[in-house]
This record gives structure tokens, C-alpha cells and sequence, in this order.
């Protein structure tokens, strides 16, 4: 009875018969292989090929027929047998699958290991794969041999793996591990979310803080604005009290200013040998020149004589002048010089009673002479003269025909007379007087 010992897992082989021998198992003798190579879409050769079902497709054909040489077979761990190699790893054994090799006999003993040399998983050098055309030596053609026509014996380069077993292995060759599985690529995912999420919360963050900051300059521009329209509000204000205390300030009396304003129109007359003063007023006179006004009692002395030449002294200047005509009814006389100077502006209104004057003259021959009063009162003509104004700033001989200034430095009125044995009354011709006679104002 033929006895089947397993040497490994084989892939893209069929099974290997131990052979029987005349007298035994492992006597000597010649081998007799029960089939050889076979077809690998077809069932075995014959009744005693293992009990596949004819037509049956297997694996692969069976390996070739195996003849020793020399001496028996002994089996390892026997005397005289070399211990077998030490295998590093395991071979890898596929798992059963039934009716795929056919069942085995009920009576067969166990399989036994085959030596470490060829086999495959023990370390050992991977065997030769016969070609597909030539056979292993010591191979006797049969019924397996050669294989069919198109056929290649499994485990041959070209030739797909068998079904059920690992592509790629072969002999000798550790069975492939399955794919690593994809730690580093779930890692790099689980980072590249970590980071996104951290990457939203910051993003988040500065959006709340930029918000914050553009209302807190939104609410500090309304601010400045409004206080700018407040300082804008103020500002408008006090240019208007400032107007307002200019006016006043305008309106206000202040005698240094008339007097500055006043003396460079203001001059000491002479006439032959009587002094006084006179000022000049209105607009050039035609032809070019000056005209002025004095008391016709300072040079009525010469216009008796029909002298008319009279002299305007400043200073150390002296400028001839002209009588042009006089009133006496009045005391007013017009002069006239070729000289160019500022006239004064006669004031259009009347004055008042308590309104303060300036009285620019040369009292007793000192010019630039300047003193200062109130409107007493208006008098009235009447009595066979004209009207006059009477006010209390002092006055002396010399200031005849001086200028009387209010406060807006206009002319009001022209110095005439002081009462004899009293003080404070002084007396003016009023400037309307004056320009009503002679048309020069």
C-alpha cells in the first residue's frame, strides 16, 4: 500500500508519493513513482493518482518522478545522517481547505518532515524549478511528463500563483507580510486637523479683538468729533465777545490814541506878531496844497492891513501859508498851503452833553500841547451869536483855533474862548459851523 508523507507546503505542486520500495518502506531498491507531471486544468492520470475524480481541476501537476541513486534514503536523526540545518522561522502552513487535495487514506500514517536540503520555509536553498520543456534530472517521462502543451508548472516565472496561496512566494522564500497599516498617514491627518482647529481659534480670536478695536476707534472718532464741534462752538464764541470788545474797546476814550493820531495835522500858526494854533481838515485842496482852520481873531491883525501871508511852524519846519477868506461873525478863517498834509474828518453828528474831548493846540506857544474834558453843554446861538459848545478841559492864549477831538478822533468843534475869572468853561465853534460857511470839509 503506497504511504503519503507531507514535506511542506508546496505551492503550485500536487502531492508527493513516498514510493515503495521491494523491501519496504526505506529498504534499498529501486523507486517506483506512482505519477509524475500532469496537467494543471486536468484530474490525475489514473485510479492510484490520489483519488481526484476524473476531470477535477487541481492546483498544479504533480513534481516529477524521483529515482535515488546509491544508497537507500535514511531518514534524518538516522545513524550516519546529518543533523538537519536549524530553521530560523517557521514556515508559513496555509490552512486546510477541504476536497482541495483529495482525502487521505484512513489507515496513512502521519507525515513525516523531508530533510531541511531543498525543502522550502527551513532556510535552505530554494530547489530548481523544472522548465517547462526539460525534465528534473533523474525524471522518467509519463503520463505527467511533459506537461501539456501551454502549460507551465506552477511557481515558474509567467505562471500565476495557485489558488489559495500567497503571489510571490516560492521555495525557501519567507511568506510576504500583509500591508503596514497607515499609522504615519492617520497621524498626519490627525495633526493637519489639530493644527486647522488650532489655525480657527486663533483666526477667531483676532477677529473678536479687531472688532473690538474698530468700535473702540469708531466710539473715539464720535468723540473727537463732538469735542471738536464743542471747541468749534467756543471758538465762535469768543470771536464774537472778542468782536464785541474791540467795539468797546474802539468806543472806549483813550486820549493817547487821538493825540497820536491828531498832532501830525496840528500846527502853530504865526501872524506878524500874534500866535495861535491852527489844523489842517477835509479833503486836498484844488490845485494841490492844504487847506486849514483857525480863529479869525489871530490874524486879524494882518487881514486889516490886507497882509494874507502867515506862517505853520512844527517843529523845526516852517511852512508859508495863505488867509483865503475869513468869517467874523464866527471867528473862523480859511487857510491855505502848498504843503501836503493828513486833514482830519469832521465828526457828522452833534455832540452831547458828558461827551469826552481831547484839545490839541499851543497854548502860549508850546505846540503839541494836549488836554482833555467833557461836553458841558450845547449852547445855542442867540443874542446876535452864533451857537457854541462849552465843555471844561483847560485851555490858555495860544490855544485859539486848536482842533476839539471826541473819542473817535472826529473833529467836533474849534477852540475860541476860556471865561475870564473862572475855570472849567471853555468855549468852541462847532466844526458844522465852520464847514457850513466854507464848503472845504
Amino acid at each position: 500500500m503506497t504511504q503519503v508523507r507531507s514535506i511542506g507546503p508546496l505551492r503550485g505542486y500536487g502531492i508527493i508519493r513516498v514510493p515503495r520500495t521491494e523491501r519496504g518502506v526505506y529498504g534499498e531498491g529501486k523507486a517506483i513513482m506512482t505519477a509524475g507531471y500532469g496537467s494543471a486544468d486536468r484530474g490525475p492520470a489514473g485510479p492510484g493518482d490520489g483519488g481526484f475524480p476524473p476531470g477535477t481541476a487541481r492546483p498544479g501537476p504533480l513534481p516529477p518522478r524521483i529515482e535515488p541513486a546509491g544508497s537507500a534514503y535514511l531518514p534524518p536523526g538516522a545513524p550516519g545522517q546529518p543533523a538537519p540545518a536549524p530553521s530560523p522561522r517557521p514556515a508559513w502552513s496555509p490552512p486546510a481547505q477541504p476536497g482541495q487535495w483529495g482525502a487521505a487514506p484512513a489507515n496513512a500514517p502521519a507525515p513525516a518532515a523531508t530533510p531541511a536540503a531543498g525543502g522550502w520555509g527551513h532556510g535552505g536553498a530554494p530547489s530548481t524549478a523544472p522548465g517547462p520543456s526539460t525534465p528534473p534530472p533523474g525524471a522518467t517521462p509519463g503520463p505527467g511528463w511533459p506537461p501539456a502543451s501551454g502549460s507551465t508548472p506552477p511557481g515558474v516565472p509567467g505562471q500565476p500563483p495557485a489558488h489559495g496561496h500567497p503571489q510571490g512566494a516560492g521555495p525557501g522564500q519567507p511568506y510576504p507580510a500583509g500591508p503596514a497599516p497607515a499609522t504615519k498617514g492617520r497621524g498626519l491627518t490627525i495633526t493637519a486637523l489639530v493644527l486647522a482647529g488650532l489655525l480657527a481659534v486663533v483666526t477667531g480670536v483676532q477677529a473678536y479683538q479687531i472688532n473690538r478695536l474698530s468700535n473702540r476707534l469708531g466710539d473715539t472718532d464720535s468723540r473727537m468729533a463732538a469735542a471738536q464741534a464743542a471747541d468749534g462752538t467756543r471758538l465762535d464764541g469768543l470771536e464774537s465777545r472778542a468782536g464785541a470788545l474791540e467795539k468797546q474797546a474802539g468806543a472806549a476814550f483813550n486820549p493817547e490814541a487821538v493825540a497820536s493820531a491828531v498832532l501830525p495835522s496840528v500846527f502853530r500858526v504865526r501872524a506878524g506878531n500874534s500866535t495861535g494854533t491852527a489844523f489842517a481838515i477835509g479833503k486836498p485842496a484844488a490845485g494841490g496844497g492844504t487847506n486849514l482852520f483857525t480863529n479869525y481873531h489871530v490874524v486879524d491883525a494882518l487881514w486889516q492891513t490886507g497882509e494874507r501871508e502867515v506862517f505853520l511852524e512844527r517843529t523845526d519846519q516852517r511852512f508859508p501859508a495863505t488867509i483865503v477868506r475869513v468869517d467874523e461873525a464866527n471867528d473862523v478863517a480859511h487857510l491855505r498851503t502848498n504843503g501836503k498834509f493828513t486833514g482830519l474828518v469832521a465828526a457828522p453828528a452833534a455832540v452831547k452833553s458828558g461827551q469826552q474831548i481831547v484839545v490839541v493846540g499851543a497854548p502860549l506857544g508850546l505846540e503839541d500841547s494836549v488836554t482833555t474834558g467833557v461836553v458841558s453843554a450845547f449852547r445855542e446861538a442867540g443874542g446876535g451869536e452864533g451857537p457854541v459848545i462849552q465843555f471844561d478841559a483847560p485851555i490858555n492864549p495860544g490855544n485859539s483855533g486848536g482842533p476839539v477831538i471826541n473819542g473817535s478822533k472826529q473833529v467836533v468843534g474849534i477852540a475860541t474862548a476860556k471865561a475870564r475869572n473862572a475855570e472849567g468853561i471853555g468855549l468852541a465853534v462847532p466844526i458844522k459851523v465852520a464847514c457850513d460857511g466854507f464848503k472845504i470839509c
